[in-house]
């Protein structure tokens, strides 16, 4: 199984720190948040994953080097000055993640969730990560029903995205449909988000999800950051 991490964003809420240090090279605990993740893929057998890279992108493949030191292949995609959101992240990188199911991890989180628990082949066309909804997130996102399925209609309780999931190519099959005339994605390549495609997919019935009770944090603000760098600095962290 291939991965891609999300790298490309501005972090525009975590300055000043990102304005010289893209979000995912930020230290925590005594290593770029990205490298936590790398860890965990190759830990998981992962071996070859996609960084895709927007803005200060030049900054990885030197901080990262080929991938080999975690005996994992990395192919950086930079996007260009302007990043190409979620979705259009996806589809421009689609010609390396292939046509089977790949993992997907948001650059900017922390978890000690162990993605060789997710499934190799979902059943529907995305299987999610989600968690209990943090104080900085308190509605959440989306529906877990005990049957595995995921949706975003009802009055049931929330949990939170993790930004940890297993998707197949499809999930991005006629996303101009779903997505419309939206800003960016009459663009060359198109930019556009993942959520309309997922909640279409979900209204098909056709998204799993499983329920991380474990660590996981959103990594959203340098307030954020700090603690989530003590927290992993502390004799129990």
């Amino acid at each position: 199984m291939k991965a891609m991490i999300f790298s490309a964003g501005k972090g525009e809420r975590m300055r000043p720190l990102t304005l010289h240090t893209p979000k995912p090279l930020l230290v925590a605990g005594g290593k770029p948040l990205i490298v936590w993740h790398l860890e965990r893929l190759a830990a998981a057998g992962i071996d070859e994953v996609v960084i895709n890279t927007a803005w200060l992108g030049d900054q990885f493949a030197p901080a990262l080097g080929d991938g080999a030191r975690w005996g994992l292949r990395l192919h950086f995609i930079h996007e260009g000055d302007v990043p190409l959101e979620t979705g259009g992240g996806i589809l421009n990188a689609l010609p390396i993640l292939g046509e089977a199911p790949f993992l997907v991890i948001n650059g900017d989180v922390w978890t000690d969730a162990d993605v060789a628990t997710l499934p190799r082949t979902p059943t529907g066309d995305a299987h999610l990560v989600l968690v209990d909804n943090p104080a900085q997130h308190p509605r959440g996102d989306f529906i877990l029903h005990a049957d595995g399925r995921v949706s975003d209609d009802g009055d049931s309780a929330r949990l939170t995205y993790a930004g940890i999931g297993v998707y197949r190519p499809a999930i991005i099959d006629g996303w101009r449909a779903v997505i419309g005339e939206t800003d960016g994605a009459s663009a060359t390549p198109p930019q556009f988000g993942l959520a309309p495609l997922l909640r279409h997919a979900m209204a098909q019935g056709r998204v799993t999800g499983q329920h991380h009770r474990g660590r996981w944090t959103d990594v959203g603000t340098p307030e954020r950051l700090a603690q989530l760098d003590a927290q992993l600095q502390s004799p129990h962290g």
